[in-house]
């Protein structure tokens, strides 16, 4: 089965982001706005109660995260992927840098750059359009996420919740 590590932020940034994902993002029916932590992972039933338990030692270390969605940025020209830039912080890294190491199943496809996604696989001309549009609107929102989740893919390609972990330490 297919997982994913992601954390979601509040309501008010998931409705902004989806304003533009309605029309921009393929994917928008298929997970909430979020913050990817791990990428998809293959991981089978017999390995989930290990996993689990390595998400929980992470979340027990480490503090709700503070973050600020600063800019609107491409992955251009890798991608003509458009999202909200999540301003790194060390906290936000270690997190990462410390579910990586824990949950060690497949390196990381890209090197971590803290997003929500809220436009993609548009082609050239349209990217150029809508990133030059959103950049002038831009966007200024700042957050506290207090617990990260564990995902699942159904059959449908859809993501839904394995388990939630809190965040409760003090880093």
């Amino acid at each position: 089965m297919k997982y994913g590590i992601v954390a979601f932020p509040s309501k008010k940034i998931q409705d902004l982001a989806n304003t533009y994902r309605k029309r921009y993002d393929p994917h928008y029916a298929l997970i909430t706005p979020h913050i990817t932590l791990k990428d998809a992972f293959d991981a089978d039933e017999a390995q989930m109660d290990q996993i689990s338990s390595n998400l929980q030692q992470v979340a027990s270390q480490f503090a709700p995260l503070q973050i600020h969605a600063s800019r609107i940025s491409s992955f251009y020209p890798i991608t003509n992927t458009i999202f909200f830039r999540i301003d790194p912080t060390p906290q936000l890294e270690n997190i990462q840098k410390l579910i990586q190491e824990k949950i060690n199943f497949g390196a990381p496809k890209h090197v971590f750059v803290p997003h929500i996604t809220i436009a993609q696989k548009l082609s050239a001309s349209e990217h150029d359009d809508v990133y030059g549009q959103l950049r002038m609107v831009g966007v200024d929102e700042k957050d506290v996420i207090d617990r990260f989740h564990l995902l699942y893919q159904l059959e449908d390609g859809s993501w839904t919740t394995y388990e939630t972990y809190k965040l409760t330490g003090a880093e």
